[in-house]
């Protein structure tokens, strides 16, 4: 499910910027695939799409996450000189 979640918040993150909105990484590193609301833990679940085959997964995002990675080795003390 987490994965499935992962999928579509890539696809409306490719949407948006499609569309021209500006996707800041700041705020895509506060969104979490592990949304439960949706899954009925005993639920019933239709299993005829199991044959269909899925599309190829793209995992490019055009957002660059430098940023959040340089902030994070900065905060460990790790993007600094000795």
């Amino acid at each position: 499910m987490i994965f499935h979640n992962a999928l579509d918040i890539a696809e409306i993150v490719r949407q948006l910027l499609e569309e021209g909105w500006e996707i800041d990484p700041e705020d895509l590193a506060h969104i979490s695939p592990y949304l439960t609301e949706h899954i009925k833990r005993f639920g019933e679940y239709s299993t005829h799409e199991l044959g269909i085959q899925p599309e190829a997964y793209d995992p490019k995002l055009d957002v660059d996450f430098t940023q959040l990675r340089d902030e994070d080795l900065t905060a460990a003390g790790l993007g600094q000189a000795a």
